[in-house]
């Protein structure tokens, strides 16, 4: 199989700075002690301050407990920190690898079903991985709402960063979206997802009101992609297990309506994928998270581009992987890194080693990470 190591990258140029034609010695050293300050005020942020913690108290390092930093830590902060260069490293990567396609017959039933049920609905709860927000949206769900109501909700919060968490809630209030993060398994933001799907929807109790007719529930529909945690959502805000949950795409395979309380009904409705899914990097993407079936994918290949990713990320980077596994990444190659880790710790199974890498990074053992920002 080709290399997964990324393309060379072209050195910034130097030639758009002024040039200085004349100036003296002192004033030189002068310029380059302040550049040096600035520099060293730099790299002590990104050291000393403290790292967020969703939903309780801010981490700090001791002197002693710094972590090691790579050698090229400069580098990639800055260049690995320009998701437009990763996402295209990433298409790159995935040229050479099987498609990952994953249509099971169960979801062409239900995406028929959930057209029609579309028709009874006030408002749509569209629920996506916090992780891969662009990633896990469907490219035909605008067209099937309409004009009706929808509430975006983000889940798994817990498993990204504050910075990420606010990057991605400024980014879709300026396009006057209503987004509701949320953590299925904790019942994080499921109380307020209600209260908000109720006020949304109560013009229509008054339309009602003024045909003579009778108030009844609001009837929101809980749509998205396959294992982003629909139904744990509502068993949390039912606060009873009413559907079928588990950490696996494809669990759920029928439209369900269930009452919350007297004045809710909810759809739960099976993950809806595209018939053919043409951006591979969303594709792997989706596998690296878990929201796409097994059997779609080679997961050492997966595993693979999920190695380089992460040292691109500076909240990462090759640092953690060699603290976890206690392996070098010599040239950046994800899949003689799986190599490497099958050696020494499972006799030389890479899928083996595939899925302990995968699994560490489902757990949040590589920290709180998003693998997508909002576009520019």
């Amino acid at each position: 199989m080709a290399s997964l190591a990324p393309p060379p990258h072209p050195r910034p140029s130097l030639t758009s700075y002024p040039r200085i034609k004349k100036i003296s010695a002192t004033r030189a050293a002068l310029a380059l002690s302040n550049s040096l300050a600035i520099v060293s005020y730099q790299i002590a942020q990104e050291l000393a301050l403290p790292h967020p913690v969703p939903g309780g108290t801010a981490l700090t390092w001791a002197l002693k407990d710094k972590p090691n930093l790579p050698s090229d830590w400069r580098k990639s902060s800055l260049e690995g920190s320009d998701w437009e260069n990763l996402e295209s490293d990433l298409n790159h990567w995935t040229r050479s690898l099987r498609p990952v396609q994953w249509y099971p017959g169960h979801i062409a039933k239900s995406e028929k079903e959930l057209k029609e049920q579309l028709k009874l609905m006030d408002v749509v709860i569209e629920v996506r991985d916090a992780r891969i927000p662009l990633a896990t949206s469907h490219p035909q769900m605008d067209s099937w709402l309409g004009s009706r109501k929808k509430i975006l909700v983000l889940n798994r919060e817990d498993m990204i960063s504050t910075a990420d968490r606010n990057a991605w809630a400024t980014f879709f209030a300026r396009q006057g979206i209503k987004v509701v993060f949320a953590n299925g398994q904790l019942g994080m933001g499921t109380m307020r997802l209600g209260r908000l799907a109720k006020s949304l929807a109560a013009t229509v109790n008054i339309k009602r009101r003024a045909k003579g007719l009778l108030p009844r529930p609001v009837r929101a529909g809980i749509v998205g992609y396959p294992n982003v945690g629909k139904s744990s959502l509502i068993n949390r805000l039912l606060k009873r297990r009413m559907c079928p949950a588990a950490a696996r795409p494809g669990v759920t395979r029928e439209l369900k309506w269930v009452r919350f309380g007297k004045d809710l009904e909810l759809l739960d409705s099976p993950g809806i994928l595209p018939m053919r899914i043409s951006d591979q990097a969303a594709a792997i993407k989706l596998a690296i998270c878990d929201d796409i079936g097994e059997r779609s994918y080679d997961v050492a290949d997966v595993a693979g581009i999920l190695v380089q990713m992460l040292t691109r990320l500076p909240e990462a980077g090759s640092e953690s992987l060699r603290k976890r596994y206690r392996i070098d990444l010599d040239d950046q190659c994800g899949r003689v890194f799986i190599e490497k880790l099958a050696l020494q710790l499972f006799n030389g199974d890479a899928n083996q080693a595939a899925f302990r890498i995968l699994n560490d990074f489902r757990k949040g053992r590589f920290g709180w990470l998003a693998l997508e920002r909002p576009p520019k």
